[in-house]
């Protein structure tokens, strides 16, 4: 039987259990983009339409918004694997068609070899005393490991949060909807890839997905710990959209950024992924790694 597992780059999923890890640790990824990436994995280097995403995850008598639940996979499996749709190193995107992965893979294939009972073979001896050094290896490892993280995990905890809310779609055309929500999952994308660790991205929180009538900053800046967000419109401009992104910081709401750019909405992936890189480029340098949290949080926690 063939294995399920396979390795690319730093990383191990298997395709039976879809798990991934990178360098042994498991990487949190949900159901619907593990079964994304399992199907690609198993299909690496051919492109997979999306149809036949749509069909392995859906089926074809269930109606969804399609476009916008595989747009999420994909962000989400991207944002796991650090990599970047503008440069990527794993998943390219192929306009109109699909998906196609593009990194070098290798299957793991393991073997076993039976022994009469009772017997014990110089080999298995062998490989016995190997194991249990590496037992000693893996549990000195793990308690450094431990350690590490304890440390991380108080970093995190100063890290500035950036919360990106969804762009607004001001075209006046309803048809916009699915582009304007598109485009805010890609930049969630984008801004994660570009982090580096220096700070945290939330895109997927309901209060985020408000009308911009009932948005509260000030409510989104207490609930989320968020030190920044990121506000967008998109807007008709002639033959032409124009897309605006502000880089907001909290609690004071001071604008820090502003990008803004007029493009022609022809391949919509093409817009979305271009502009969405062009927003995290310009905004992540200018999101501290020091931000100061503790005047975000309520005054029960402080």
């Amino acid at each position: 039987m063939d294995s399920a597992r396979f390795r690319f780059g730093l990383f191990e999923f298997d395709t039976a259990t879809r798990e991934l890890r990178r360098e042994g640790a498991l990487v949190r990824l949900q159901s619907q983009p593990a079964h994304v990436l399992a199907c690609l994995v198993q299909q690496a280097g051919q492109v997979v339409p999306r149809e036949e995403l749509r069909k392995i995850l859906w089926g074809s008598e269930t109606f969804v918004d399609f476009e916008r639940g595989l747009n999420f996979c994909i962000s989400q499996i991207r944002s796991a694997l650090n990599d970047d749709s503008a440069e990527p190193v794993y998943i390219r995107t192929i306009p109109k068609r699909g998906y196609q992965f593009i990194a070098p893979i290798e299957q793991i294939f393991q073997r076993a070899t039976d022994h009469p009972e009772g017997v014990t073979s110089p080999r298995r001896v062998k490989a016995r005393t190997v194991m249990l050094a590496c037992a000693v290896v893996i549990l000195a490892l793990l308690t450094l490991t431990a350690g590490y993280r304890l440390l991380q995990g108080k970093r995190l905890l100063h890290l500035p949060v950036v919360a990106v809310l969804r762009f607004d779609n001001e075209t006046g055309n309803p048809a916009m909807d699915h582009f304007s929500d598109a485009l805010t999952d890609t930049v969630v994308e984008q801004l994660t890839s570009h982090s580096d660790g220096r700070y945290q991205v939330v895109g997927n929180a309901l209060i985020l997905r408000e009308p911009r009538e009932h948005r509260d900053l000030s409510a989104i800046a207490t609930s989320l710990g968020a030190a920044y967000v990121v506000l967008g419109q998109v807007q008709s401009n002639g033959d032409e959209i124009r897309i605006l992104a502000h880089l907001i910081r909290l609690p004071d709401q001071t604008h820090v950024w502003v990008v803004r750019t007029d493009r022609i909405l022809g391949d919509s992936l093409g817009v979305e992924s271009d502009v969405a890189h062009q927003i995290a480029t310009e905004f992540s340098p200018r999101v501290p790694e020091n931000s100061d949290r503790t005047a975000l949080l309520p005054t029960a926690s402080r």
